[in-house]
């Protein structure tokens, strides 16, 4: 007698199909969202059940199902570590060449000193971008977008260790203090085209609504930043002959689209799932805009200073330029690449 082999099947989206791998460890795993009295085994009234009540549950960016918004790219952490771990491979490839071609040593001083006021920095603003990340994958209301926000944290740090790397390498051929966290941290502090962003930055650090805090970063600061950093900056490198930066800066630049597709997903996600959302999202970004164009108007100021250099208002207008094309792709749906 034939028999009729059982098959394992999930709804999703309301049909009947197959489950993907990203489906199986990711889709309703998130323990402490929508419980009451509050989302975790613990007192209602402790610190941080009410943390959570008030910036998550609290948050004026609501959805009747977070559920159902899915990664673009159906990340899961097999799947992330395996895409890292052969840019990684890329990337030091990449240095070893340069390195092998004594790159450094040919450098313009003047050129080196731009890194040390721009670049070298940078990895204390690529550091306050993954602390944010880190806070909204941990204040997430669903398993989906707590992974893509952490797999976002984890290509900030990525990026701002090279920044670290690059920092010792050229220490070695202009000057012991390029790999001095002091001195970079005094820039941080002090100088003067630093402190819109520093401004900025900290307080990114203080949007402890969880909708808010993606709104200001993924939505806002970090596009305007990564484009600083990774088109203008990158540009500016390849023409004052620092191949060397310029690659490292592109190849970080697959983050950022990979974090802009998540982030225009999710933001479309909530708008459909709640037409207020528009209303909230664009008075966040009304908020948090003119802030990120002070700081990208502050370090464009350095531009200058390269012995090619690039014109501190037309890197404004790049970023701004490019920041609106990323919000067209919200109302949109469509991809901008």
């Amino acid at each position: 007698m034939a028999t009729t082999r059982r098959r394992t099947w999930s709804l999703f989206d309301g049909e009947r199909r197959r489950p993907t791998e990203y489906d199986i460890v990711t889709r309703g795993f998130h323990y402490h969202f929508g419980r009451q009295p509050a989302p975790f085994d613990l007192d209602p009234g402790s610190a941080i059940n009410q943390w959570y009540l008030r910036h998550r549950e609290g948050s004026p960016l609501q959805a009747s199902d977070w559920e159902g918004f899915r990664d673009p790219a159906q990340l899961n952490y097999r799947r992330y570590i395996a895409l890292q771990h052969e840019r990684e491979i890329y990337a030091e490839g990449v240095v070893d060449s340069f390195e092998a071609d004594d790159h450094d040593a040919r450098l313009d001083p003047a050129w080196v000193a731009v890194l040390g006021r721009l670049y070298l920095p940078a990895r204390f603003a690529l550091h306050v971008l993954q602390i944010t990340s880190e806070y909204v994958g941990q204040l997430a209301p669903s398993t989906a977008i707590m992974n893509v926000a952490l797999f976002q944290g984890a290509d900030e740090l990525r990026a701002l260790q090279w920044i670290a790397y690059r920092a010792k390498s050229l220490s070695l051929t202009h000057g012991a203090a390029l790999a001095d966290g002091k001195t970079a941290r005094a820039l941080w502090e002090d100088d003067p085209a630093w402190q819109p962003a520093r401004e900025t930055l900290e307080r990114l650090l203080l949007a402890y609504d969880w909708g808010e805090a993606f709104t200001a970063l993924n939505l806002v600061v970090k596009p305007a930043f990564d484009t600083l950093l990774k088109q203008c900056f990158a540009d500016l490198a390849l023409a004052n002959g620092d191949g060397l930066t310029t690659r490292l800066l592109r190849d970080s630049g697959a983050d950022t689209a990979r974090s802009q597709d998540w982030s225009s997903a999710l933001a479309r996600y909530a708008i459909a799932a709640r037409p207020e959302n528009l209303k909230t999202l664009t008075e966040w970004e009304d908020t948090w805009r003119p802030r990120a164009m002070a700081a990208v108007e502050g370090l464009a100021t350095l531009f200058a200073a390269a012995p090619k250099p690039a014109d501190p208002g037309e890197v404004l207008t790049t970023v701004t330029a490019a920041v609106d094309r990323f919000h067209s792709t919200i109302l949109t749906g469509q991809s901008e690449r």
